[in-house]
């Protein structure tokens, strides 16, 4: 993997049905659709991230789970060219907060001074998003996009940042709840980390908070 200053990882879950999105399959009422709206969304995250980390001069990672390394590589070739290369990685196991810890461990170790992560549901998500992101973190240990549900789609430290939480910012929070925001808030306070905010986003679960986009989309089409 190439030496950069900046990395960006997509953190994405293979859209195959029953695989994803269990909450999204349930408004559906097919996990068939769920994992098509899915494939798309992530598509659509990847892909804009990809413009994002141009912008931004940073690497692209996408690191996934739900699937194999063949199968991983496969679904990279149907993802289709990016902006900025697109890179392939593995999540591993553990919870959320352990798979993320892992993605800073390897980007600070690989010699990155900013790393920052995103999910892969993001109808809303501009390149100016993630570049407003990085250029925070020049100046800040920590950014966070908060999401309407109470947790946030976006999560970025610095080498600052990252040397003085260790591990203990992902520690004890109720991921899935809709109080991950306000105990990671409360958490960075504990460990004296500045934080800096981005605008408030929909991390999308439910059909019916998919529909304004679908349209957009079909309209856009």
């Amino acid at each position: 993997m190439s030496r950069c200053l900046r990395r960006l990882v997509v953190l994405a879950r293979w859209p195959a049905p029953g695989r994803c999105k269990r909450r999204l399959a349930a408004s559906c009422g097919s996990s068939r659709q769920a994992a098509a709206m899915q494939k798309r969304l992530t598509w659509h995250t990847i892909h804009t991230a990809g413009l994002g980390a141009h912008q931004a001069e940073a690497e692209l990672l996408l690191a996934a789970a739900g699937l194999g390394p063949r199968a991983l590589r496969r679904w990279r070739q149907q993802l289709g060219s990016t902006t900025t290369p697109l890179q392939l990685t593995l999540q591993g196991g553990g919870t959320l907060g352990c798979r993320m810890q892992r993605q800073w461990q390897r980007g600070f170790t690989a010699g990155c001074q900013q790393v920052v992560l995103i999910g892969s549901d993001l109808p809303g998500l501009e390149p100016g998003d993630l570049r407003q992101a990085f250029a925070l973190l020049e100046h800040n240990p920590l950014v966070l996009g908060p999401a309407t549900d109470g947790g946030y789609w976006l999560i970025g430290l610095n080498r600052v940042g990252f040397d003085r939480c260790g591990a203990a910012l992902m520690s004890g929070i109720a991921w899935g709840s809709d109080q991950v925001l306000g105990s990671t808030l409360a958490a960075a306070a504990t460990l004296q980390l500045p934080v800096a905010l981005l605008r408030k986003q929909s991390d999308l679960d439910r059909r019916t908070a998919l529909e304004p986009w679908l349209l957009q989309a079909k309209g856009s089409r």
